[in-house]
């Protein structure tokens, strides 16, 4: 008896949005052989390992002479503040090597005459772009392990538990995919290759720095004179007696800022994201940050940015134990900024899907079709 081994559907039968691990793997794989056989991509790599290597140990050598060691040898306070510099690096770098791994992979085809190529064959335009998105984020996630060696040296240089290394590079592989999907939709949107790129870089500008710029404009605008909740001391107090007083809680008009209304500028920042998912210390208060330890004070602000005007003003200063009475949420923020910017990749994904579908009623002018 012969077997009669059937072929895939056409892909106008299955639609634009038919998907398949065999159309998907297909065009990944293209995608890769082309990268890996251009030695441009070896050598940048390289040069990448190399540039994070010396980077970080001029980091290391700053630190360490800025901070030195404890009273007792020992280097509590210098590890956390390693392990952040090293973690803001790395992530700084794979925001800036990324945008120009998939800036260019839909209108740079068109140009070469070889998208038309993939368009006409049984894969669909969904294949076509999850390949391409799955291929740029391999190769992004390449420099991302190039990477590791570096931040596990942060890390056993202090009391940074482990599974904040863990946690790192989890957070940054998925806010590299998301600008993947946001260089793939604008490669598509745009028919120039410098005008994708461009903007690509632009948008990650937006996120990592236009959307601080922002929260700080807004900080005037949500601040108003009312009654607050604040921890001081005590109204009859004249400051002769510091042991004997107790700090109290009670009501007084103060400017107060409704942070609560904004924080999500914060929440989407990629850098606010990853300090806040790292979970290197407690953040809850002030008092249980450990010293050095930048991501937890990041991850503490933006909390308490969330809680807004609901937070206790802390205005206690003759007893440092009152810092503990002001309790944060412990509810974590990253995941909010995390999902906002996935969807905006997904949102790339979508445009680059769209894009591609054949065929289309209205092109650029100057758009090369085969």
């Amino acid at each position: 008896m012969t077997t009669v081994e059937q072929s895939p559907a056409p892909a106008a039968t299955r639609g634009p949005w038919g998907l398949s691990w065999h159309g998907v793997r297909t065009v990944a794989a293209l995608e890769l052989r082309q990268r890996v056989r251009s030695t441009r991509w070896l050598i940048a790599l390289a040069v990448y390992f190399v540039v994070l290597g010396a980077l970080t140990l001029m980091l290391f050598g700053a630190v360490s002479s800025l901070m030195g060691y404890d009273d007792d040898g020992g280097s509590s306070s210098r590890g956390p503040t390693l392990f952040s510099a090293v973690t803001f690096l790395v992530l700084g770098l794979g925001l800036l090597v990324t945008p120009t791994l998939t800036s260019t992979a839909v209108n740079g085809d068109r140009n070469a005459g070889t998208l038309a190529t993939l368009q006409v064959t049984l894969l669909t335009p969904a294949e076509i772009a999850l390949g391409k998105l799955l291929a740029a984020w391999v190769a992004s996630c390449a420099f991302l392990v190039v990477s590791v060696p570096f931040l596990a040296l942060a890390t056993g240089a202090g009391p940074t538990p482990w599974r904040s290394l863990l946690f790192v590079v989890l957070l940054i592989a998925a806010l590299l995919v998301a600008v993947c999907g946001i260089g793939l939709g604008l490669s598509a949107l745009v028919s120039r290759t410098a005008g994708s790129t461009v903007l690509t870089f632009v948008s990650v500008a937006a996120l990592a720095f236009l959307s601080l710029i922002l929260f700080g404009l807004t900080y005037p605008s949500v601040t108003a004179t009312e009654t607050a909740r604040v921890y001081t001391t005590p109204p009859d107090w004249d400051g002769s007696t510091i042991g004997d007083v107790a700090c109290e809680t009670r009501e007084e008009v103060r400017d107060v800022a409704h942070t609560e209304r904004t924080w999500w500028l914060l929440a989407i920042n990629p850098f606010v994201i990853v300090a806040d998912g790292a979970g290197t210390s407690p953040a809850a208060s002030e008092a249980t940050i450990a010293d050095g330890d930048v991501l937890a004070g990041i991850r503490y602000v933006v909390r308490d940015a969330r809680d807004g005007a609901n937070a206790v003003v802390n205005e206690c200063w003759i007893d440092d134990t009152g810092r503990e009475q002001e309790v944060l949420s412990t509810a974590p923020v990253w995941p909010w900024g995390l999902a906002g910017n996935l969807l905006l990749g997904a949102a790339g994904y979508v445009v680059a899907v769209r894009r591609l579908t054949v065929p289309q009623r209205k092109l650029a002018r100057g758009t090369r079709v085969a």
